[in-house]
């Protein structure tokens, strides 16, 4: 088997030709996830829940959030590498622009509200997880820019009660960014559940229980010191 960077090099030389460049880091696959050409047919496979929806912040995921918004759904989302934490958008209190534009994290980011881990907390559970990933392969391991961040973002849920093994997660991704090859899912690992592509759905097998909090010996002091929600939740356990 290829070693995890091996294989999203080659991904990401698949992918450049059908990638959407992003305003500030280009073609830069190693400072985002970008959306891409078909988002909208990869986005029409997810079935959204009644509940609540977590969304992070990747380029891949703004036809999903223009699609809550369009649907008056509020919904979570997280800010650029948590350096602002979690925010609530709700569409009530939103300007009256096109869902497209609200969907934009700019936009989101001056209408949306911040949340501390008590009013994280007070929003109840959540139904579903949709990420993008750089990479993803058959047995839902995701690898490249953003995947850290989310396992921090579900260890933060799992503490407060919010996601457990029943919670749905989703990747959106292009077809060439789905990695044949096997990752063999290790307990710390956050796999998803479903991959959505523009051509298909790919229902992932579940193995074994999902993380139950923050791994807080892979989190380092400079880490927490940059991320508030971590920073609050590390004062909360006595370790900050």
């Amino acid at each position: 088997m290829q070693q995890p960077r091996l294989i999203r090099q080659r991904i990401w030389d698949r992918l450049r030709p059908v990638a959407r460049p992003d305003a500030r880091f280009h073609l830069d696959f190693d400072q985002f996830v970008p959306d891409f050409d078909g988002s909208d047919a990869a986005t029409d496979r997810v079935a959204l829940p009644d509940g609540l929806v977590f969304v992070t912040p990747d380029n891949a995921m703004l036809t999903l959030r223009a699609r809550l918004i369009a649907q008056r759904r509020r919904f979570v989302i997280a800010s650029y590498n948590l350096r602002r934490g979690f925010l609530l958008v709700d569409p009530a209190f939103m300007p009256a622009l096109a869902p497209d534009d609200l969907a934009t994290l700019d936009v989101m980011e001056r209408h949306a509200r911040p949340l501390d881990l008590a009013a994280l907390s007070a929003l109840g559970p959540i139904g579903l997880v949709a990420t993008g990933a750089s990479a993803v392969s058959m047995d839902g391991v995701r690898f490249g820019r953003g995947h850290t961040f989310l396992d921090l973002e579900w260890g933060i849920f799992a503490h407060l009660g919010m996601v457990g093994d029943g919670t749905k997660i989703v990747a959106i991704t292009h077809d060439v960014q789905l990695a044949d090859d096997l990752l063999n899912v290790t307990d710390h690992e956050l796999p998803v559940d479903l991959i959505a592509t523009p051509t298909r759905l790919v229902r992932v097998p579940r193995k074994g229980r999902r993380p139950r909090g923050v791994r807080w010996n892979d989190v380092g002091p400079d880490l927490i010191a940059t991320i508030p929600p971590l920073a609050e939740l590390a004062r909360e356990r006595g370790i900050a």
